[in-house]
């Protein structure tokens, strides 16, 4: 009985001290209960503007060794049923330079290109195709258990988003999965994460349906910016009505020369951009 009575104004003691301190305890995150963070505005420059293809439903945009590769959505989103490509363009004039179109089954998502190889998402087909440069060979393909919509890397892995707020990150060799990353802002989860880009040592996402793009550090999945491409959007709004649906999405860097590029879906302009800190 002593024992007893003991505990239990043991556990009374130490329940009243949790409950005191309670408030001053910031809950530790988990899937129901997102980091926070702070989200700073960046702003941004347009340095040069260039022509793009208009009948191009951007889905993926990449420089590799200073060439301009897009990869293009398909069927019903397209003109006249054109089908999903997979583009080398030229940056001056907008022309494509060489071009391999998918099998209209398929719908094509976003790019990217590492050793020599460019890999291709499908939407909801859930293949991934693999190419070799320059000659657009494609020598593999790979499933994939989510849909697919952008695609990046930071120089060993694959990094890949399916439209939630998840990134994932890809063996190139076999496209085993390794990780998967929540990404969130100011404390909630940053939905709708779409075309991808690796920029010192950060992920640019576009957000879809929504002319936002954030800046988010792949190692906490923390948002830490967001770009406002509110002006430009506009813009081409005024100037034609169709831009209302064709949404911002495409990012490319060029490492070599440090500069950002950026473009929309059907959009007539790809524009040389600069970011403020």
């Amino acid at each position: 009985m002593i024992k007893r009575s003991f505990f239990s104004v043991l556990v009374m003691v130490m329940a009243l001290l949790l409950s005191c301190n309670g408030d001053d305890k910031t809950p530790a995150p988990t899937p129901e209960t997102p980091a926070a963070s702070n989200v700073k505005n960046i702003g941004i420059a347009v340095i040069n503007t260039y022509p793009h293809d208009t009948g191009s439903f951007t889905q993926g945009l990449v420089i590799y060794k200073g060439q301009l590769y897009e990869g293009t959505g398909g069927s019903d989103y397209a003109p006249e049923g054109r089908a999903s490509e997979l583009l080398k363009v030229n940056l001056q004039n907008g022309k494509a330079e060489k071009t391999l179109a998918l099998d209209k089954k398929y719908f094509g998502e976003g790019i990217t290109i590492l050793n020599d190889t460019l890999y291709q998402l499908t939407w909801r087909e859930k293949v991934v195709f693999v190419y070799t440069l320059p000659d657009f060979k494609k020598v593999k393909e790979f499933p994939i258990n989510t849909e697919g919509w952008g695609i990046t890397t930071d120089g060993k892995e694959l990094i890949v988003s399916d439209g939630s707020s998840n990134l994932y990150y890809y063996n190139p060799s076999t496209f085993q999965l390794l990780r998967t990353q929540s990404v969130t802002a100011n404390g909630d989860f940053l939905d709708s994460i779409n075309e991808l880009e690796f920029i010192d040592g950060f992920v640019y996402a576009n957000q879809w349906n929504r002319p936002y793009i954030f800046k988010i550090d792949p190692a906490s999945g923390l948002a830490v910016g967001k770009i406002d491409l509110s002006p430009i959007w506009d813009r081409l709004k005024s100037r034609d009505s169709k831009n209302e649906e064709n949404v911002p999405n495409g990012i490319a860097y060029d490492h070599d020369i440090k500069k950002i590029y950026i473009t929309g879906k059907k959009w007539p302009e790809l524009y040389e951009v600069q970011l403020g800190n």
